[in-house]
């Protein structure tokens, strides 16, 4: 019998843990290609040729690049500027009020004390098991009835009404994340409740912000259903609309480089926020969501 010395233990040790890293991003990398994939077709196909955009089979590599599915793109509708700007137009909004309020109802749920706080708290989490479908011809009449159907306004006011229980959510946890002694020497300094909100806890908080303004936009730029229903002029349908436009046609024909090219109009912003803003995203997950 031989006995094993510390370097046989050390050795397969490193080789342990070489074995683990070279799995780890084998497995990361197969991840990752699985899930760029479609973005990068889309966005290949948006530059082919229109023929072989909805070539059958399809052709993997172009024969040239070009922007004909673009032009094509613009020619749907008021065009693709104005569709882009109405979207954009409508997450901005949404992404504005739901911060606003959210901030303000997650400051006073965690730091104030009331009759009937946690129950408040438990309704307005309760919203998020309503499905929203069930609720748009209700909101649609009260559109109307206030003279704001059809309205880019109309339909932001919507979409913060979706977003305002997650964000109240978030916000709250991410407040009761921050001590409490940097609160009372903020105000041991002479600084008023407003102030001392919008000067010192919105520093600290701010990871929260960042995974409350991603939520939103995200979910405003791509909802489809509660702008069918309430918009109904062409020059006020937002990019998610434009798509289905493009997905029936003429005749019923598909123009599959049109609509690669919407597709790939409408990822990109997207994709480019959540690359912009992934550290404050995972900080706010990660710090304000276990807490609760």
């Amino acid at each position: 019998m031989t006995a094993s010395t510390p370097t046989t233990h050390t050795s397969s040790a490193r080789w342990g843990r070489r074995v683990s890293r070279i799995t780890l991003y084998t497995v990361c990398i197969v991840l990752a290609v699985v899930f760029l994939f479609p973005i990068f077709w889309s966005t290949l196909t948006s530059f082919k040729p229109p023929k072989e955009a909805s070539a059958v089979p399809p052709t993997y590599m172009p024969s040239a690049l070009t922007l004909d599915n673009y032009i094509k793109l613009n020619k749907y509708g008021a065009g693709i500027t104005q569709y882009v700007i109405n979207s954009a137009s409508v997450a901005l909004i949404t992404v504005f009020g739901t911060i606003v309020l959210s901030t303000l109802a997650g400051f006073g749920f965690s730091r104030f004390q009331f009759p009937g706080k946690n129950v408040l708290f438990i309704m307005t989490l309760a919203a998020l098991m309503i499905p929203f479908q069930s609720i748009l011809t209700p909101l649609f009449l009260m559109l109307s009835a206030v003279k704001m159907q059809n309205t880019l306004l109309g339909l932001a006011l919507v979409y913060i009404t979706f977003q305002l229980p997650f964000g109240v959510f978030m916000m709250r946890n991410s407040f009761d994340a921050v001590p409490r002694e940097i609160e009372e020497a903020a105000l041991l300094d002479g600084c008023s409740t407003i102030k001392m909100l919008t000067s010192v806890m919105l520093v600290l908080v701010r990871p929260g912000i960042v995974t409350v303004a991603i939520y939103a936009f995200l979910n405003a730029w791509n909802e489809f259903l509660a702008a069918l229903i309430i918009m109904t002029q062409e020059s006020k349908f937002t990019l998610p609309i434009l798509l289905t436009s493009v997905r029936s046609g003429y005749y019923g024909a598909i123009d599959w480089g049109a609509l690669q090219a919407g597709i790939t109009v409408t990822i990109f912003p997207c994709v480019i926020l959540f690359l912009i803003l992934q550290r404050y995203y995972m900080q706010g997950m990660m710090g304000g969501a276990v807490k609760g």
